[in-house]
């Protein structure tokens, strides 16, 4: 297995902020689209319309997709890892759950990669400093959405529990997907094999459910913003994700879960003209240094030189 950036450079911070732009971003899509779309429709045509636009990409700048079924068996792996399952329990735990809180819970997701890789991959073993820094970080994400959703969590404990099991299904597909570079499969085919496995999982879902697709009569906006998820917010997102698993590994590319609550609040400020108050800044301050911490470069520099 080729190793990893335990440290990530300015090109792995570059992707993992464009990650967690596109990842963020995802919320206004899903939220113009939610009144007049099935959840479980918008999350099909999310990972549909991405397998449209990867193979396409894929096509054009003539890179092959592996025909290996070993590989295939692998990308549905992934795709329920990485798609299915924690699509499923986060549409289903937030019937129950705001989006304050549900960010929260996701926000666990590093943390468990953190245990979950330590177990699992020798190169990314579980050092304080990670630890630390994902329980520093946590804390800013509750900053950030807001200490009234904290108060609630003894509260709607099973849908609670669905999407702290999305967070660890995240986890989980971070470690598996690290085999894609021992198996020399480039990021580009990954990505697109795992939306277009999921597209069939998800298909069969539908059928299965009765779910609809949008009628022809659906407004344009609401069309527009599946096309910018499944564009933007998967197809682009999961060439970045897959690229930076490959470089900097499961525990760092997962940051970007802490990263996404504070781009979303962002852009609702530039884009809707919401306010942030103190506790919001001070809740970005405190991910930053969380982030630090996990990449290991604040405490190297407050560490004093021999």
């Amino acid at each position: 297995m080729g190793s990893i950036n335990q440290q990530m450079g300015a090109r792995e911070w570059a992707m993992l902020l464009a990650l967690a732009l596109l990842w963020g971003g995802s919320f206004f899509f899903v939220e113009i689209a939610i009144d007049a779309v099935s959840p479980l429709a918008i999350v099909f045509l999310r990972v549909a319309l991405a397998a449209i636009a990867l193979w396409t990409f894929a096509a054009f700048i003539g890179r092959p997709i592996p025909r290996d079924r070993r590989i295939w068996a692998a990308f549905a792996v992934m795709a329920v890892l990485n798609n299915v399952i924690p699509f499923s329990l986060i549409v289903w735990g937030q019937r129950d759950v705001g989006a304050a809180l549900a960010s929260i819970l996701n926000a666990t997701t590093p943390f468990l990669t953190v245990l979950v890789a330590g177990a699992c991959l020798p190169d990314e073993r579980m050092t304080p400093n990670k630890v630390v820094g994902v329980i520093i970080g946590f804390f800013g994400v509750a900053l950030v959405v807001g200490g009234n959703g904290v108060i609630h969590i003894g509260q709607n404990l099973i849908a609670q529990l669905a999407i702290i099991g999305a967070a660890f299904s995240y986890a989980c597909a971070g470690v598996y997907g690290r085999r894609f570079k021992r198996m020399q499969v480039d990021p580009i085919a990954v990505a697109t094999g795992q939306v277009t496995m999921s597209s069939l999982v998800l298909l069969v879902l539908m059928l299965v459910s009765g779910s609809a697709l949008p009628s022809p009569n659906t407004g344009l906006t609401v069309w527009l913003a599946l096309v910018g998820l499944g564009l933007f917010s998967t197809a682009l997102a999961y060439i970045l994700y897959f690229r930076l698993l490959e470089s900097a590994g499961a525990t760092n590319l997962l940051l970007v879960t802490l990263l996404i609550p504070a781009v979303a609040t962002g852009l609702g400020v530039a884009v809707l003209g919401e306010s942030l108050d103190a506790a919001d800044y001070a809740g970005v301050a405190v991910i930053g240094v969380g982030l630090l911490t996990i990449d290991g470069r604040l405490l190297v520099s407050a560490m004093p030189k021999p």
